[in-house]
């Protein structure tokens, strides 16, 4: 079987030097908000070119936090709306309604499955305080038309760069692109910890503050309180371990470009749309490899049948899901498009020649 993800091999790549971080954390007496948090925040800084790094519990949270700080220095209130592509991971959805703001959703480029720019203006209101871009899938989603929609507007960009860290945008790396991002560090990610894991980005240093209280507890002096806070700490395992991580995640992403520069010159089969690529492949970091055909569920069995496990990021779409039930009877065509039709094929680090070969030998001969 090729799997899908194999974690433990990627994992396993640096053994000695996690193993030996994991033996110096047990040992130190110390598990949270210490010398490791700091030195993965400051080598965090280094590597996104940002001011600021907070580590935090999760992506979501990550997401959360940034509204919610936003809400905090009165640059947003419960009501005010945020834009949000529609065929997003549902993360970010909930983070924007659990701060009580409103998701506005915006049909993405059926090209490259990110939102449509040229489509968010029209859905800007007076309570319109920010656009939520999300890099699916790891494609960089920017443009200086965004940027221009932004000021026009007075709105903030947040990024939700779960699953695009690496990715560039004129020399610019993603997480530095707009006014604040969040990272997840879920272990399937292409920099993954070893449990949940996130951190927030920023160079507004009162935004990076708020943040940094809120998710402890709402204070930043112990028992000295200034806002309902949260409990969402990045701790000393998962720091140590994606801090030696980090330092291969730039040549780990270069092995997937690789892969998906061969699937998309030797994949062949006619049923099989596959995904744009980029002029400037730096804007890509493949996280997963998208594929499209509109017999997906005999796809996905013959490719099993094959020993090929594949994935499906994502069979249902955010407004078709009971979560959020009052949309359930709204249409967004090409959204619910992709989520009928697209399947992720095996694409990682630590794939052989020969598995990428007979991933593609596999696709072609469905």
């Amino acid at each position: 079987m090729i799997k899908f993800l194999d974690l433990q091999k990627i994992n396993l790549q640096y053994k000695e030097e996690i193993e030996a971080k994991l033996l110096e954390v047990f040992r130190s007496g110390w598990y949270l908000m210490g010398g490791q948090l700091s030195k993965f925040e400051e080598n965090f800084n280094h590597y996104t070119g940002c001011s600021h790094s907070i580590g935090v519990a999760n992506g979501l949270d990550a997401l959360r936090l940034i509204l919610r700080a936003y809400i905090e220095l009165g640059v947003m209130n419960k009501g005010d709306e945020i834009i949000v592509p529609a065929n997003t991971y549902i993360a970010s959805i909930l983070a924007i309604s659990d701060n009580g703001l409103v998701p506005v959703l915006v049909e993405p480029d059926l090209n490259n499955y990110n939102i449509d720019i040229s489509k968010i203006e029209e859905k800007i209101t007076s309570k319109t305080k920010g656009i939520l871009i999300v890099h699916l899938y790891g494609r960089i989603i920017f443009s200086e038309t965004l940027q221009q929609l932004a000021q026009k507007h007075s709105l903030k960009i947040i990024e939700d760069n779960a699953q695009a860290i690496g990715a560039e945008w004129n020399g610019s790396k993603s997480g530095n692109l707009g006014d604040a991002a969040g990272f997840s560090f879920y272990p399937g990610k292409n920099l993954g910890a070893l449990g949940d894991a996130g951190a927030v980005t920023t160079n507004d240093e009162n935004l990076a503050k708020t943040i940094r209280a809120l998710a402890n507890y709402g204070s930043n002096q112990k028992y000295v309180n200034l806002y309902q806070g949260l409990n969402s700490r990045l701790d000393e395992i998962q720091a140590a371990v994606l801090d030696v991580k980090l330092k291969y995640i730039d040549q780990e992403n270069d092995i997937r470009r690789n892969i998906a520069k061969r699937y998309i010159s030797e994949i062949s089969n006619p049923k099989i749309i596959l995904p744009e690529s980029p002029e400037n492949e730096k804007e890509h970091v493949w996280h997963v490899f998208i594929i499209r055909a509109e017999n997906r569920e005999a796809l996905q069995a013959y490719l099993t049948d094959k020993g090929i496990q594949t994935l499906i990021h994502y069979p249902i779409p955010p407004h078709r899901q009971h979560a959020y039930k009052e949309w359930n009877e709204m249409s967004f065509p090409i959204s619910e498009k992709i989520h009928q039709e697209v399947l992720s094929l095996p694409i990682s680090p630590v794939m052989s020649d020969e598995e990428v070969q007979e991933v593609i030998r596999a696709v072609n001969t469905f």
